[in-house]
C-alpha cells in the first residue's frame, strides 16, 4: 500500500510539473529551460525532462537561438498554438453557436445552428450536430469540448440541474456528449465562462479577481476568485438576475418577482422601449423594429425618453452589484452581451448607484468596464475550460 502511494504522489508531481512548465512558457511566448528554472523554481533537469515530454507530445517547440548573456545562446521553446484544436460552444442565445478553436484563443472555424424554438431531446440533438460539424471542420488533434450552457449547472459532474428556456432539467450532458464522441469535455454555466474568457483573453488577463455580469436574455454574473472559477457549494454563485430589486415589480419566470432580470435582460429593455414608443410614436415610426441596436443608436443620439430608461435600468444593476461588491470586494467588474453598445451612459448610472450604495471607498477602487470581445466570449470562455482543465494553462501558478 505504501508502494502504491507513492508511486501515486510521483505521477501527481509530474503532472503538476508539466502543467506549471507549459504554463511558463505559454505565458512567456518565447523562453529559454533556464529561465523557465529559474520562473518556477524547477531543476534545471526536471525542465529538460518535462520539456523534452512536452516536444514529443507536440505541445511545444524549439524556436531558435536567443541573445547571449555572455556565453552560449539558449534555445527558446514555444507552445505549437496549432498543435490541438478544440471545440467550444454557447448555449446560451438563440442560436447554438460554436467554433474550432487553437490554444492561443484564434477560431479557425465557426458556425452556428438557428434553435428554432427546440427544446428538450430536440435541442439535445442539435449539439450534438454541431459537436459533429465542427469536429469534421479540422483535421488537428483535438483537446476536448467545452461547453458555456445556459440556467443552473453543476460544473463537477456536468449536470445541467435546470435550464428553463431548452426544458432541460438533471441533464448529464458531459456523460452523454463523451460518450458519443469519446473525448473530454467540460461544462459550465455561461455566465460563468464569459468570465473565465475574460480572465484567460480580455481586460481580466491582468487580475487574479474579477466578476463578469453578462446581460442578454438572462441576466447573471461569472466570477473568478484567486484564478478560479468560483461556482459557490450550491454551484448558483453569480445568480444576481433573480435578485430582487423592485419591491413590487413585474413576475419573473423563476416565480419571485421584482427580479433585475426583469428590468435589465434585453427582452425586459426592448418590451419597456417598445411601450416608450407606443406612447410617442415619433420615437421610432415602426415599433416592430426596435432591437438593442437601434436603442443604442438613439440613445447615442441623445433620445430623451430612451435615454431615461437606460439610466433607471442602470441603477438597478448598480443596486445589485452594490451587494456584490460588500461581499467579495472585487477590484474588476466587466459588463458583456448585447448591452455593451449601450456605452458610458449605462456605466454612469450603474457606478453612481453602486458608490451611493457601497461605503465609497471601496466602491471608488472597483473598476468597471465593458467588454471588448463581442458575441464569441462564452465561446472562448468554454475554450478556455478546456485549456484550463486540460493543461492547466489558466490556472494559477503555484510552485511546489
Amino acid at each position: 500500500m505504501k508502494r502504491l502511494a507513492r508511486k501515486t504522489t510521483r505521477k501527481q508531481t509530474r503532472a503538476h510539473n508539466s502543467r506549471l512548465v507549459l504554463r511558463t512558457i505559454y505565458d512567456g511566448g518565447q523562453i529559454s529551460r533556464a529561465d523557465i528554472a529559474r520562473a518556477t523554481g524547477l531543476t534545471r533537469t526536471t525542465v529538460s525532462d518535462v520539456v523534452a515530454d512536452l516536444i514529443e507530445k507536440n505541445l511545444v517547440e524549439e524556436v531558435g537561438l536567443g541573445p547571449s548573456a555572455g556565453g552560449k545562446p539558449p534555445m527558446l521553446l514555444s507552445v505549437v498554438d496549432d498543435s490541438h484544436h478544440l471545440i467550444g460552444i454557447d448555449l446560451a442565445s438563440s442560436e447554438f453557436r460554436g467554433a474550432v478553436v487553437n490554444l492561443r484563443g484564434e477560431i479557425r472555424h465557426q458556425m452556428n445552428l438557428p434553435l428554432d424554438d427546440r427544446d428538450g431531446e430536440e435541442a439535445l440533438a442539435l449539439v450534438y450536430d454541431l459537436v459533429d460539424r465542427l469536429i469534421a471542420a479540422t483535421d488537428c488533434s483535438l483537446l476536448g469540448i467545452g461547453i458555456g450552457t445556459p440556467g443552473l449547472m453543476d460544473p463537477v459532474h456536468g449536470v445541467v440541474r435546470r435550464a428553463v428556456n431548452l426544458d432541460w432539467r438533471d441533464l448529464p450532458l458531459r456523460k452523454l456528449l463523451q460518450q458519443r464522441f469519446d473525448l473530454p469535455v467540460h461544462v459550465a454555466n455561461d455566465c460563468q465562462v464569459a468570465a473565465l474568457a475574460e480572465y484567460a483573453f480580455g481586460e481580466g488577463k491582468s487580475s487574479e479577481n474579477l466578476v463578469v455580469v453578462k446581460i442578454e436574455h438572462g441576466v447573471g454574473a461569472g466570477i473568478v476568485l484567486n484564478g478560479h472559477l468560483y461556482h459557490g457549494d450550491t454551484y448558483g454563485a453569480g445568480e444576481i438576475g433573480h435578485v430582487t430589486v423592485v419591491e413590487h415589480g413585474l413576475l419573473c419566470r423563476c416565480g419571485n418577482v421584482g427580479c433585475l432580470e426583469t428590468v435589465l435582460s434585453t427582452r425586459a429593455i426592448l418590451q419597456q422601449a417598445l411601450e416608450i414608443t407606443q406612447n410617442d410614436p415619433q420615437t421610432a415610426p415602426n415599433p416592430q423594429a426596435i432591437t438593442m441596436q437601434t436603442i443604442c443608436l438613439a440613445v447615442e443620439a441623445g433620445d430623451e425618453p430612451l435615454l431615461q430608461l437606460i439610466k433607471a435600468t442602470g441603477r438597478y444593476l448598480g443596486m445589485a452589484l452594490a451587494n456584490l461588491i460588500a461581499v467579495l470586494s472585487v477590484g474588476q467588474i466587466i459588463l458583456a452581451g448585447s448591452i455593451t453598445c449601450l456605452g458610458q451612459t449605462l456605466l454612469d448610472a450603474v457606478r453612481q448607484e453602486m458608490v451611493g450604495r457601497s461605503l465609497s471607498r471601496v466602491a471608488s477602487q472597483t473598476e468597471i468596464s465593458m467588454s471588448n470581445m463581442g458575441p464569441d466570449i462564452v465561446i472562448l470562455g468554454a475554450s478556455a475550460l478546456v485549456m484550463t482543465r486540460e493543461l492547466g494553462l489558466f490556472a494559477p501558478l503555484r510552485q511546489g
